[in-house]
């Protein structure tokens, strides 16, 4: 029989997940602090939960995805959170983007319990979310990660097993940290162009097939567009890289260029587009610059 699954948090990627989970014939239970999504999933075919503890009561798998540490700390931690309520024997996925210091201590707490414990970020946004092709980043002993597999399976086409609890999260943070240094090269990149007068189509597609591309370039299109839809918000980049710049310092690893993405996705935040997805991170420069930037209209 498959395990009974529990999924707690489901935002912009948790409820694709969720529902993934759930497509794949797992029974599931499923938790969410506003219960609108809770209903959409239930209507599915899922089980509610009355509280983490509840959950987690309920089932063999738990995965969880969060907005930061703080949340994942409560879930967990607190006197109805997870780990009050948590079967021996069950396993717990934490799929959030958090530090790997809060990980290793849940572990510790887990492991008391006889539970095991993985942390799980993922890659890929909400389209990868949604078609089941997310990146998971596991971090834990590879018994744990077998017994969980076939759920992650459900969620993700890549599970790189990275090593020990945390080092999922050292990755996934090292990750986004990356992403959004190549965002700010590639917003500096369109404005100058584009003030300059030239057609941002173009540089964009001459960069593409040169040696300035990257990933992070595709994110011109949404730009040009004017599509600041949330795929993922400035609020959480800003957390994630935050996270990185402190990591540095606890290493006393230079983290120079990370620090300068960190300062423009926050002034991005003092101007009110917090919620905006990535793409919006060009704003501030552009209104700084006096342009906007859009293809030219064909003559």
């Amino acid at each position: 029989m498959a395990p009974t699954v529990g999924f707690i948090g489901l935002g912009l990627m948790g409820k694709p997940m969720a529902r993934n989970v759930l497509k794949a014939g797992f029974p599931l239970v499923v938790h969410n602090r506003s219960q609108g999504a809770v209903q959409e999933l239930v209507g599915e075919g899922a089980a509610a939960g009355t509280s983490p503890a509840d959950v987690a009561a309920r089932v063999d798998v738990l995965c969880t995805c969060l907005p930061g540490p703080a949340d994942v700390r409560k879930v967990y931690l607190e006197a109805d959170g997870v780990l009050a309520g948590v079967r021996p024997g069950a396993v717990l996925v934490d799929m959030s983007t958090i530090d790997p210091a809060t990980h290793q201590e849940i572990a510790a707490r887990a492991a008391e319990r006889g539970v095991g414990y993985l942390d799980g970020p993922v890659s890929g946004g909400t389209g990868g979310a949604r078609d089941a092709t997310l990146t998971i980043m596991i971090g834990g002993d590879a018994a744990t990660l077998e017994t969980a597999m076939p759920v992650l399976r459900a969620m993700g086409q890549r599970i790189y097993h990275i090593g020990p609890v945390g080092s999922g999260a050292v990755v996934k943070i090292i990750n986004n940290m990356m992403s959004a240094i190549n965002a700010l090269g590639v917003t500096e990149g369109l404005v100058l162009g584009t003030k300059f007068g030239i057609d941002p189509a173009v540089v964009y597609e001459v960069v593409n097939n040169s040696s300035g591309t990257s990933r992070t370039l595709g994110s011109a299109q949404a730009i040009m567009r004017r599509d600041f839809e949330p795929g993922f918000m400035i609020d959480l980049m800003h957390k994630d890289v935050g996270l990185a710049v402190d990591l540095g310092k606890q290493l006393k690893v230079r983290t120079l260029a990370a620090a300068l993405a960190q300062q423009t996705l926050q002034e991005c935040q003092a101007l009110g587009f917090g919620r905006a997805g990535t793409t919006a991170q060009i704003i501030p420069l552009e209104r700084i610059a006096g342009v906007e930037v859009r293809p030219h209209e064909k003559a």
